[in-house]
């Protein structure tokens, strides 16, 4: 395990100076460019005969587990630390959009995804059951926060705007996780799946996230009671680590959501850090946990990228994967459309928020990772195989257009004198005003 690591350790490093010195691209998507582009060249010698290279990186990649290194390992960081990151009192006046998005446009966009792609890939010959589709509608409509996060800090969004983007990321993403693991218990009885009908998903669904919920915010106020009674910088990152480390282990003991108790957690201590943390500690603290969140993001960059080289799909495949591009697409547009209609005179969001929130729900090794852990079946690798291709689509197409739509989107409000654009919405680079317009 520790070699393997090593390995990914020393690629990532290199083709992040590579990016950095050469290519110029967002970090974490010229890793991750850099790991597909080395998977296809090892997958080339592969064909012309050398088949040395790509059987080590394989055997490598296989001991690693990458549904198990993001899951039950560097999940708990990342969601901690980008909950910590963001303003809490922001997160919780906008609670009503922020949930909608997350409970209900997650739901939503499930169901359309699972019914479309069931009609799409049946058509095409690849028999996948509802169930399955329903599965990858569950793994694929959540955005993923560690590209999201990633994206919106390389702009100056004001508080409100962030706010919004980033708690749907995080929130939405506990709750992709909970919804499938409802629909695993009624696919197939696996360690750890709860089998039974709809009732039994219901209950579990609302054990594993208000459980999840509540959990957290006792282990932030655990957290913030420890914090205020030492000063040592050490000491504190050390209760910081093991909040999140050891609270996400505990609540998945426990039967919660791990993920939205580490999202309750960390955004219940942003909320008290001023007064927990002195000064110098408080910067000390953001240092930190930003280094963490980009060496990690990083690493799972390179592995999506480098994973590909496990997969063995076929032309039919690719070409669904390909269409289901459109149907995911689709389906982020509605289930983001419809909550924010309804919230729209309430909360004052304008034309492009829909615009930005689908072209920014980037998708990432959460769906990857759940993808990689469903049971083996007849219909499993073709769930994988078209969850790369939406992945690999969404980090290398949207995010790197989704500066250029930012910019198009407010020059084209201040052309037409459309003031209904996403309050405080502006073009990248810009300065972030100390107050929302």
């Amino acid at each position: 395990m520790l070699d393997a690591f090593a390995v990914l350790l020393c690629l990532t490093a290199l083709l992040a100076f590579l990016n950095e010195r050469f290519v110029r691209l967002p970090a974490t998507v010229g890793v991750a460019l850099g790991g597909l582009l080395l998977s296809l060249v090892l997958a080339l010698l592969s064909r012309l005969g050398v088949t040395a290279p790509a059987s080590v990186m394989g055997g490598l990649l296989t001991r690693l587990d990458f549904s198990t290194f993001v899951l039950q390992g560097v999940l708990s960081l990342l969601l901690f630390a980008g909950a910590l990151s963001l303003d809490t009192r922001q997160m919780l006046a906008q609670w009503r959009s922020v949930l909608s998005l997350a409970l209900v446009g997650t739901l939503i966009s499930t169901a359309l995804v699972g019914g479309a792609s069931y009609a799409l890939l049946n058509a095409l010959g690849l028999p996948v059951p509802l169930i399955g589709t329903l599965l990858f509608g569950a793994l694929i409509s959540p955005t993923d926060p560690v590209a999201v996060l990633d994206k919106i800090k390389q702009y100056a969004l004001p508080a409100r705007s962030e706010a919004l983007i980033a708690g749907e990321s995080l929130f939405n993403d506990g709750v992709g996780v909970v919804v499938y693991l409802s629909l695993l218990g009624l696919a197939v009885a696996v360690p750890g799946a709860h089998g039974g009908g709809l009732g039994e998903a219901a209950l579990l669904f609302g054990r594993e996230a208000l459980g999840g919920a509540g959990f957290g915010v006792l282990l932030g106020g655990l957290g913030a009671l420890a914090l205020r009674q030492i000063e040592q910088e050490g000491a504190e990152t050390l209760i910081m680590l093991a909040l999140a480390v050891g609270g996400y282990a505990a609540a998945s003991g426990l039967g919660l959501s791990g993920p939205i108790a580490m999202v309750t957690a960390g955004l219940a201590l942003s909320e008290v850090k001023s007064r927990v943390f002195g000064g110098s500690s408080v910067e000390h603290i953001r240092s930190f946990w930003h280094t963490i969140d980009q060496v990690i993001n990083l690493l799972l960059f390179t592995f999506v990228g480098l994973d590909v080289l496990l997969l063995r799909p076929s032309p039919l495949e690719l070409w669904a994967g390909a269409l289901l591009v459109g149907v995911v697409l689709a389906a982020r547009f509605v289930s983001v459309a419809v909550p924010l209609s309804l919230l729209r005179r309430r909360e004052g969001y304008g034309q492009y928020t829909v615009r930005l929130l689908t072209w920014g729900g980037l998708r990432g090794a959460i769906a990857i990772s759940l993808a990689l852990a469903l049971p083996p079946s007849g219909y499993r690798e073709t769930i994988l195989i078209v969850t790369y291709v939406v992945v690999l689509f969404t980090l290398l197409v949207q995010g790197l257009s989704i500066g250029p739509l930012v910019e198009r989107a407010v020059g084209a409000s201040r052309d037409s004198g459309d003031e209904q654009l996403p309050a405080g919405t502006e073009p990248p680079n810009a300065q972030r005003p100390t107050t929302e317009p």
